[in-house]
């Protein structure tokens, strides 16, 4: 499901950040997706924003630049999570 919603932002912009954040089933799930544009000009990985959000979820995970995900076993960290990506984000687009 996050990965479908990912898929369309990315088909309408070319230049943005997603981070998307759900509990199901009393597990964490986090996604983030970068705009090509800001993996190139802007030295964005997604890879690396989920590296430095997934420990408030008690989780990890990986991918390629431009998409990837985490999960873990703590759902009441999403908003921590969402919030320390925002922070890691505007620290490196500055």
């Amino acid at each position: 499901m996050l990965k479908n919603i990912a898929f369309r932002v990315r088909s309408t912009t070319d230049n943005a950040v997603l981070v998307l954040g759900t509990a199901i089933s009393g597990k964490a799930n986090i996604l983030v997706m970068v705009s090509d544009i800001l993996v190139k000009e802007k030295n964005l990985n997604a890879t690396e924003i989920i590296k430095e959000i997934a420990g408030e979820i008690n989780g990890g995970g990986g991918g390629q630049p431009f998409l990837a995900s985490a999960g873990g076993r703590n759902p009441e960290g999403i908003s921590a999570a969402l919030k320390k990506a925002e922070e890691y984000i505007r620290r490196m687009v500055e």
